[in-house]
């Protein structure tokens, strides 16, 4: 039996939902209904239960690709229509906090005149195409991938088929070296490789399928055993995506993801029908181009082009501003190339900065907030959007990670090799901690040295948030699944466990093994952490 979002897609395509939305915003929000309250997030707009009466608006920015003027205007909405609250999120894009349903259709026009969008962009649909946010600039890639994330975008939006999947459908496509898009938690991940086809090098894209974060977890993608050409790329893509409109599975919503098909097809079967669809056989995959490197693109970087650079600043846990992504806008224009690009780790760059400019660039007070040259503990945090505005999560994040990564910060003796020193590449990541809500995994938490995942345990008739705690995840060549280590630890107690931990990894212990002395530790005492409670659902959003 197909579940109640089946049902009400089947009632009224969601991409319908448009005149409604216009007279919504006439009538005030208590008219809207709850299967357009669904509905409405095909444009982007998300009723939020935690903020009556207010949305969420989530912005597409194709690869993390911004101009100075879309950012400016960002910036302009939310100081209008919100409380210049703006959050970077994991797939490149940006949010919008506590718009008006009255505000929307002007909002939406604002977009659209600097060519932005909000459509497709929740529920059952491909999210934001992410790719390397220095594409076309850095040394480290093999080509830029950019113009066919474009390509790709172009024709899903506005496709009925294509925004109507079984679930949410996440796509990487990149030409990038340093593995810097968790290519193996995607939907589709088009990686660089090379073949020689009749006797010349051909650069182009390794294909995997049915990586996910959310729904039970994280599941590697599984190499499709295909080498693509980028002008094969959004062909190849958009029939995958077709077979899994076609053929995904729609009854049990935590099970209906691109990655069960794939589970319940085989690789084979899957990589058959797409040669049938395609009319013609795939190439056996290719030269696996990326190295063993993470980079997240921060710190003072030299771009292909000699006496240019790329100044990646540090946003903590994502939360930026209205003031700041003006201060961006300006800085992308006086010292740059008019462009702001975003990262998956919730980070903004600077692009084309001539080396003449990096000292005045550097001497600005917006750099001495968003630093190019953060804590290693503040470089690699990621936090979703966590209790404070979600309708899922079950515990705070931003906040708990910022307490954790201030604890760090005073007790942790990190290597200056791990910092983001100016002009200086580093050879190994930092420490990183992915923080998610909720079992839907926004964070990305089974991708970090130290993810966590937000729950709620009754504790003598109260409430309390806890989390539990995995180790040693990592994407890129011989990726893994963070393992849990520990469960149901009390927020309050999470800044010395995480201390014990991060102690550990600076001394290049093994997180497992400290992980396992830290619970011996707590089996000792006196009052062990409770049992948690089963977690609600993750919904659909």
């Amino acid at each position: 039996m197909p579940n109640k979002f089946e049902e009400l897609k089947k009632a009224k395509h969601p991409l319908d939902v448009l005149p409604d939305l216009y007279r919504y915003a006439q009538e005030g929000w208590e008219a809207i209904t709850d299967d357009d309250k669904e509905r409405l997030k095909w444009y982007g707009v998300f009723f939020r239960k935690r903020t009556p009466g207010h949305f969420m608006m989530r912005i597409r920015i194709p690869n993390g690709i911004a101009t100075s003027a879309q950012v400016r205007e960002l910036a302009h909405i939310t100081r209008d229509y919100g409380r210049e609250v703006i959050d970077i999120t994991t797939r490149q894009q940006v949010q919008l906090r506590w718009m008006r349903i009255e505000d929307i259709p002007d909002i939406l026009q604002r977009l659209a005149a600097v060519g932005l969008t909000s459509m497709q962009t929740g529920m059952d649909n491909v999210r934001n195409v992410v790719g390397c946010p220095l594409a076309g600039l850095t040394l480290y890639e093999l080509f830029d991938a950019s113009p066919v994330v474009r390509a790709f975008t172009e024709r899903i939006l506005g496709d009925r088929v294509l925004s109507d999947l079984p679930r949410k459908f996440n796509v990487t496509i990149t030409g990038c070296l340093e593995n810097c898009t968790h290519a193996e938690t995607q939907d589709i991940a088009l990686t660089p490789a090379t073949k020689l086809i009749d006797g010349t090098t051909q650069v182009g894209f390794n294909v995997r399928i049915g990586g996910k974060m959310g729904s039970g977890g994280m599941t590697v993608a599984t190499p499709l055993d295909a080498f693509v050409t980028p002008d094969e790329a959004v062909e190849v893509c958009t029939q995958i995506t077709l077979l899994f409109a076609e053929h995904g599975p729609r009854d049990t919503r935590g099970r209906a993801r691109l990655a069960f098909l794939v589970e319940d097809w085989g690789i084979e079967r899957l990589r058959a029908e797409l040669e049938r669809r395609l009319g013609r056989p795939l190439l056996p995959a290719g030269q696996d181009m990326r190295g063993r490197h993470h980079t997240d693109h921060l710190g003072i970087v030299p771009q292909k082009d000699a006496g240019l650079y790329a100044v990646g600043l540090c946003v903590p846990v994502g939360r930026t501003s209205a003031a700041q992504f003006e201060e961006l806008a300006r800085l992308a224009d006086q010292y740059g190339s008019g462009e702001v690009r975003f990262t998956v780790g919730q980070n903004v760059l600077l692009v084309n900065v001539p080396d003449r400019l990096l000292p005045a660039l550097l001497d600005e007070p917006l750099l001495q907030e968003l630093r190019p040259d953060p804590s290693p503990a503040m470089r690699g945090t990621v936090s979703c959007v966590g209790i404070d505005y979600c309708n899922l999560a079950l515990a705070e994040t931003k906040a708990r990670a910022l307490e954790v990564i201030h604890h760090l910060e005073r007790t942790v003796p990190f290597s200056d090799a791990l910092a983001g020193r100016p002009g200086v590449r580093r050879s190994m990541r930092p420490l990183t901690m992915y923080w998610s809500g909720c079992p839907a995994g926004c964070g990305n938490h089974q991708a970090a040295d130290i993810g966590f995942l937000g729950g709620r345990t009754r504790v003598n008739g109260s409430v309390i948030e806890t989390f539990d705690i995995f180790v040693e995840g990592r994407t890129g060549p011989n990726p893994q699944s963070g393992e849990k280590v520990l469960e149901n630890v009390p927020a309050e107690e999470l800044p010395g466990i995480v201390e014990q931990l991060a102690q550990a990894h600076a001394r290049g212990q093994s997180l497992r093994e400290a992980a396992a002395e830290i619970a011996a530790q707590l089996a000792g005492n006196a009052v062990p952490f409770p049992a948690q409670e089963p977690a609600q659902a993750a919904g659909a959003g």
